[in-house]
């Protein structure tokens, strides 16, 4: 057996001993008092694990506060919602495009077949399920529900596997759900090298979502979210401070989503699912 075989393992006895999934990049909500300076466009050199403790009753976002996640929930699928991306926006960032190469292509190309190779078996959505994939906010309407491995999330920082997505993608159905994508991740400590010896940065952009005002805990049923939240004008540390309020510069890891199913490569590594 190969030491990293052999690491895996051992990692994932240890995991399940002391009942904790280290989840490292799915939607991973840094806990405010963790956070000490702005994101200001500054990627740290190595990839780091946070534990995610889970209430196995309501699926959440690994990670984040309870009382905050209650009192964002909503701006967090709005979030992910078409419509509310913009690549110079101030809760976002996204890698640039790199010059598009045919080795890049061909890359892509095998990440997408062994994706749908991956993940056909998940078609049956009941299939995910069963395999621990936890839906995350399934009583909230959303354009596309995230079904989270926190397995496979806490993988993802060591290996790449293409078949093995941290989260897959789903359209709500009148009979359930149906499978349009995948998304993989990253620790949010991770280089943009490293994201592009995954899924080439010439083909997708990652993106991560920043600079998060939340109100006090004491005013989080009355407070402004004009000002606070995903969507608020808060933006930095200093006027998050001001307003009393507690600054995370990056609440989630680096996500990107992909769409197997479309037929060309600008769909497939979409932000969103290409509608008609």
């Amino acid at each position: 057996m190969s030491a990293r075989s052999s690491f895996f393992k051992i990692a994932t006895k240890a995991g399940m001993v002391f009942g904790a999934l280290f989840v490292v990049t799915v939607l991973l909500a840094a806990i405010p008092s963790h956070q000490q300076q702005a994101f200001q466009v500054i990627i740290p050199q190595e990839p780091s694990a946070a534990p995610a403790p889970q209430d196995p009753d309501h699926p959440s976002m690994p990670g984040m506060n309870m009382s905050d996640e209650k009192a964002n929930e909503r701006a967090a699928v709005n979030d992910m919602t078409p419509g509310h991306h913009d690549t110079h926006s101030q809760h976002m960032f996204m890698t640039a495009m790199r010059e598009r190469t045919p080795e890049d292509v061909q890359r892509a190309g095998e990440i997408v077949t062994q994706l749908r190779a991956g993940i056909e078996k998940y078609k049956d959505y009941h299939v995910a399920l069963n395999e621990g994939f936890r839906i995350f906010m399934p009583n909230i309407p959303q354009p596309e529900y995230h079904f989270t491995s926190y397995r496979n999330g806490f993988m993802e920082a060591f290996t790449f596997d293409p078949a093995r997505p941290t989260s897959l993608l789903y359209k709500k159905t009148a009979t359930g759900y149906e499978l349009v994508g995948a998304m993989f991740t990253m620790p949010k400590r991770a280089t943009e090298e490293q994201l592009n010896a995954r899924v080439p940065l010439s083909i997708a952009m990652w993106h991560l979502h920043t600079n998060l005002c939340m109100p006090p805990h004491a005013e989080l049923h009355a407070a402004d979210w004009t000002k606070f939240g995903l969507h608020g004008s808060i933006a930095t540390k200093d006027s998050c401070d001001a307003a009393g309020g507690r600054f995370s510069p990056v609440i989630f890891g680096w996500m990107v989503h992909v769409y197997p199913y479309e037929d060309s490569l600008d769909k497939i590594f979409a932000m969103h699912h290409h509608m008609d």
